[in-house]
């Protein structure tokens, strides 16, 4: 096991090696296959739905629109306690709304697990909102959980693995008062490093509660 994640650190190491992007030899290697969680596609694909439809709410969909949603992709039970809150605040603060916006790149990092995005590509810009909500809007809820692919324990190791060490830079970026390296974007970054951690398990954490630890 131990060797498996050596394994997948020197794999990250050579991309952040070849973008140009700092890294640390002592930084941790991340759960082994054997150890990390392994969510249902159900499982992935409900977290995706409420992902989405919460990032739209954050972008200024009515209340009526988001009531509708709710009841049409039957996501009323898989919310969390703080997405309860904010689904059901017909008139959140700007920080929330902001906050529940960049939760479309979460959303994004499920889309590419459950096998709808081919590429997760590097953390340098947001992703394509659009099409992220294309997926579902035409689809429902019965539908998208039947089409979803969940990827291989390795891919989604892997993904964490890299995510893990770009947030190191970016994070030793921000605390010498750096631009973030080789263009990556720190938001975009955190939120995908926010979503590979749930996947995976980490610390045996809930949604509300994911620690993104550099």
């Amino acid at each position: 096991m131990q060797e498996e994640a050596l394994a997948r650190k020197a794999r990250s190491i050579a991309i952040l090696k070849k973008e140009g992007v700092p890294f640390i030899d002592h930084l941790p290697v991340i759960e082994s296959e054997a150890k990390a969680k392994r969510r249902t596609n159900e499982e992935v694909a409900l977290r995706a739905i409420v992902l989405c439809i919460v990032a739209v709410k954050g972008e200024g969909l009515e209340q009526v629109e988001i009531d509708k949603l709710v009841g049409k992709y039957a996501i009323a039970n898989a919310l969390t306690p703080n997405e309860r809150r904010f689904i059901n605040n017909a008139e959140p603060s700007k920080q929330e709304r902001i906050q529940f916006t960049w939760r479309y790149e979460c959303y994004w990092v499920m889309l590419w697990a459950l096998g709808f995005v081919d590429d997760l590509a590097r953390p340098d810009a947001i992703c394509d909102v659009r099409k992220a909500v294309s997926f579902l809007r035409d689809t429902g809820r019965e539908d998208f959980i039947k089409k979803a692919k969940l990827r291989s324990a390795r891919e989604i190791l892997d993904a964490a693995d890299l995510i893990y060490r770009y947030h190191w830079a970016v994070t030793e970026a921000r605390v010498k008062n750096q631009e973030p390296p080789a263009g990556l974007d720190p938001g975009v970054v955190l939120e995908r490093h926010y979503a590979l951690n749930w996947l995976v398990g980490y610390a045996d954490q809930e949604w509300d509660d994911i620690s993104t630890d550099t």
